[in-house]
């Protein structure tokens, strides 16, 4: 293999409807991140108060997980193409909706929030169908690849966007962020605007509760894809400190202006670790046994944070090697997490039928936005009795374990190989 190889597949970008996609979501992944800094930040100054800023966390979670299920029944029941236009047109009237509020000096807090759960009602929608899609343009051999250099274009638009909001928003302010935000999701209506039409295929089941209930019904039957989903869960639920890290700059790294620096690489490293691992995917796309590298990669992610856990239970409360240890073991983490998220989004869209696509990947959705939710709640609640270094170790024992378990339990998995090639669709 030669060090091309190792690099990021870059042939899905081949694909027309692949790369209109791609190419607008490089702003379009930026200024939503704009968004999701400014929202509890301008609800910060309006209140002072950062029990208001926690509901943004509710009024977000709720529509993620309702919508992110139906959504998937949206998708499944009706022409991506036009749920893709109808929720894109609705990520931007939201957003126009806080530009609004902001020109007009609204200091209503519940507005904010309200507007703020409808935007993430079109994104629960608008995430399961754009991920269906894929399967619908991308030839199956190109979906590990297709899937890479998506999640790696997000990780970096995670950096990237938080680094311009903070900078942005005292030189603009939030009226102009917002609009900003507004011209940013532009490119991507154009984009989903040229896809060609994408009509349910196969077994059409009428969007709603039934619909939600039979593809629960199929994930359940499908060990591939139940293992796959519990994997994502073990790994965000159990390997996910994110909550533990102003503790562990204030104590274990010493606070101060270099614990204050230190925070900003914590937050920072997994995703960086990510983007780092995305440019360096090229052999994700050609894995024959995805099953067993996705179980290897989680357990490399689960031995990474266990490092990270040494690392604090071994720094000696400043800035040392141990806590430079951490921030390593983090961004190797990050682009394990990279590695084994692509491979498993591929495995779903390839063993998925078609009919259940959208239902497929919007309970997906829900599992990636509610495991690191769950994950702040069991390691804020963990940190009280053993402190934040034990209750990361463990954490990563127990991802590393249960992985173990899932190995030896479910052989099917392990043996899950990448299905053969199959010709370009019409993009």
């Amino acid at each position: 293999m030669s060090f091309r190889d190792i690099l990021a597949d870059t042939r899905p970008l081949r694909v027309p409807a692949y790369k209109r996609l791609w190419t607008a979501n490089i702003v379009t992944v930026i200024g939503a991140q704009l968004t999701v800094v400014a929202v509890p930040t301008q609800i910060y100054a309006i209140t002072g108060s950062s029990a208001y800023v926690g509901l943004t966390g509710l009024f977000g979670l709720v529509p993620l997980v309702v919508f992110g299920l139906y959504g998937g029944s949206i998708a499944d029941a009706f022409d991506k193409r036009k749920v893709l236009i109808g929720t894109t047109l609705g990520m931007i009237g939201t957003t126009a909706l806080f530009l609004a509020l902001s020109a007009l000096d609204n200091t209503n807090v519940w507005l904010l929030l309200t507007t703020f759960s409808l935007q993430q009602a079109f994104f629960a929608v608008n995430q399961p169908t754009r991920t269906a899609v894929f399967r619908a343009i991308l030839p199956l051999d190109l979906l590990p690849a297709g899937s890479s250099l998506n999640m790696m274009l997000m990780q970096a638009g995670a950096i990237v966007g938080p680094l311009l909001a903070g900078a942005m928003i005292p030189l603009i302010g939030f009226t102009w962020l917002y609009l900003v935000d507004v011209v940013f999701l532009l490119p991507t209506l154009f984009a989903v605007v040229s896809l060609p039409t994408l009509r349910p295929s196969g077994e059409v089941v009428k969007a709603g509760f039934r619909s939600v209930v039979a593809g629960l019904h199929y994930l359940w039957t499908q060990p591939v894809l139940m293992v796959a989903m519990l994997l994502d869960l073990i790994a965000m639920t159990f390997g996910q400190p994110r909550a533990l890290y102003p503790e562990i700059s204030d104590i274990s790294f010493g606070g101060g202006e270099d614990g204050g620096m230190m925070l900003a690489f914590l937050y920072s490293a997994m995703a960086a670790g990510a983007v780092l691992g995305g440019l360096f995917s090229g052999w994700v796309s050609r894995v024959l046994r995805q099953g067993l590298a996705v179980m290897v990669c989680v357990l490399a992610w689960g031995v990474a944070v266990i490092g990270a856990g040494v690392g604090v239970l071994l720094s000696p409360g400043a800035v040392t090697s141990w806590a430079w240890l951490v921030i390593i073991m983090l961004v190797l983490g990050g682009a394990f997490d990279m590695f084994s998220a692509s491979l498993r989004t591929a495995i779903l869209q390839q063993s998925a039928a078609a009919h259940v696509q959208g239902r497929i990947q919007g309970i997906y959705i829900v599992i990636v936005v509610g495991g690191p939710r769950l994950a702040d709640v069991l390691h804020g609640w963990s940190a009280a009795p053993l402190g934040a270094g034990w209750t990361t170790l463990l954490g990563g024992v127990l991802v590393v374990a249960l992985t173990a378990v899932l190995l030896l339990a479910v052989p099917a998995f392990r043996r899950y190989q990448r299905p053969g090639r199959r010709e370009n669709h019409p993009g």
